[in-house]
């Protein structure tokens, strides 16, 4: 049972990028998945959330407009398009998930409420540099 989160690499400024979470030995289906992320000498913040039940989307002010969540519940993925990516951007990021397909909508996609997501990816490095 676990998440694989993937995609990160080094990009330039303004330009894109799409991070996979896989889901391996459980089905993402009726749960939430979010995207957090730590940015160097930053505290993990949440970014984005998915509920994979109704592909209700939500997001931080700091990425909202340029990131897109979505999910394929058959493929067991949730994907996150980077868009207008800038240094501050810059970070490792996480996906997680909870089987509770509400958390998204009651805002748990947060470093605060860390503890109520049972299952977590390894980890992806994004570098946005020229």
């Amino acid at each position: 049972v676990q998440l694989q989160a993937s995609g990160g690499g080094l990009v330039q400024p303004g330009h894109s990028l799409r991070l996979s979470c896989v889901a391996s030995g459980f089905s993402l289906e009726f749960y939430a998945v979010a995207w957090f992320r730590r940015a160097p000498g930053k505290e993990r913040e949440g970014i984005s959330c998915i509920n994979t039940v109704d592909g209700s989307a939500y997001y931080a002010d700091s990425v909202k407009g340029r990131f897109t969540i979505s999910r394929d519940n058959a493929k067991n993925t949730v994907w996150l398009q980077m868009n207008s990516l800038g240094s501050e951007d810059t970070a490792v990021y996480y996906c997680a998930a909870a089987p509770y397909h509400t958390y998204c909508a009651a805002s748990y996609y947060n470093e605060t409420y860390s503890v109520l997501w049972d299952y977590w990816g390894q980890g992806t490095l994004v570098t946005v540099s020229s």
